[in-house]
């Protein structure tokens, strides 16, 4: 069976291991960032409905700001999401299974405006008609060297699971830098924008067909059968 490298954050990492671990997969976990908080200053609640919440790391790094925030109901991105706040203390209004555009017509009519908490990296969202949106940057991913174990395993066939598109470009440039070859790994992607980040020459690129951890473990188990390719020259 082809190894799944997963090079996500903490404490994503660890629970994708898990998960993965659970269907018998061989995993292995490399963190390649890590989540620090980003200075920023909270906005009066009353400006707003709801907020737009893409990922747990927003209700874990925000920091003090985050309390005078708590009178509004969240949009989580998913059910991990959903858990961080519920765990800092705010209500949920609702939670996505495909993204955060999806979870834009789950809008309840009165929450028209909207604070998105995000992290420098985040998807660009088409708001729907009447709807307005405040971001604010809370957190940012800062990315790490590729460890000695990794760079020797990453020498032989092997699936590496992205999570953003900028694990996608880090991942790329690291393998420039210790020399690896593309062409011995496959890359599965929870969305269409993070495979097109990873860029060009590597054995194999595929999709979650929803872009949750759930999707891309089950892609993962279909695809760690086969060995794939011995690698291109």
């Amino acid at each position: 069976m082809v190894p799944l490298v997963v090079i996500r954050p903490e404490p994503g990492c660890t629970a994708s291991l898990h998960a993965a671990r659970a269907v018998r997969l061989e995993t292995h976990g490399f963190p390649l960032f890590e989540v620090v908080a980003r200075s920023w200053e909270a906005p009066a609640p009353g400006q707003f409905d709801a907020i737009l919440g893409g990922s747990g790391n927003v209700f874990r790094h925000t920091g003090r700001g985050l309390a005078a925030l708590r009178s509004l109901p969240v949009y989580a991105v998913g059910e991990t999401t959903a858990a961080a706040a519920r765990e800092a203390g705010f209500t949920i209004a609702a939670i996505g299974s495909g993204g955060m555009q999806p979870l834009l017509a789950e809008l309840d009519p009165a929450h028209r405006r909207l604070l998105r908490l995000a992290g420098d990296e985040r998807v660009p969202l088409t708001l729907p008609k009447g709807v307005t949106m405040d971001e604010r940057v809370v957190y940012a991913s800062v990315p790490r060297a590729l460890p000695p174990e990794l760079a020797a395993l990453l020498r032989a066939p092997a699936m590496i699971a992205l999570h953003s598109a900028e694990a996608a470009r880090h991942l790329a440039a690291q393998c420039v830098t210790h020399g690896i070859r593309r062409s011995l790994l496959r890359l599965i992607a929870l969305s269409p924008r993070i495979a097109q980040a990873a860029g060009d020459g590597w054995s194999e690129v595929a999709v979650a067909t929803v872009p949750n951890d759930k999707a891309l473990l089950a892609l993962a188990l279909q695809m760690c059968q086969d060995p794939g390719p011995r690698g291109r020259d």
